[in-house]
């Protein structure tokens, strides 16, 4: 019974390191101006294995939690960038910056004192 115990434990606690693993935690510069910026990229980062997307307006940081198992940095960006967004390396969708208010168009540069 003790050796069944013991077994249980190391089994547990291997499964939860292998779970805990492929965790990961991005921090991406994602320039914006309001808090209609802060839900678009937040929703533009809600893709498949991403746990959380919180972006600082003042920081302009956007911190992403995702399962490096089911998505990467890479698909995060291209996912902000096709919001309209720019991102550290991937430029935003022309197509859709142009459709963003004008309060949310931060290469604006009346936009630049917000």
């Amino acid at each position: 019974m003790k050796l069944f115990i013991q077994l249980f434990f190391v089994l547990l606690f291997c499964k939860t390191a292998v779970a805990q693993s492929s965790v990961k935690t991005a921090t991406l510069k994602v320039p914006g101006i309001c808090g209609d910026c802060k839900e678009r990229i937040e929703n533009a980062a809600d893709i498949k294995g991403v746990k959380k997307c919180t972006w600082n307006k003042e920081t302009k940081i956007a911190t992403v939690i995702y399962d490096e198992k089911k998505t990467s940095v890479a698909k995060i960006e291209k996912a902000i960038a096709a919001a309209g967004y720019n991102t550290e390396h991937e430029k935003g969708n022309e197509a859709a910056y142009k459709k963003l208010p004008q309060c949310c168009q931060y290469n604006d540069p009346s936009n630049q004192t917000h």
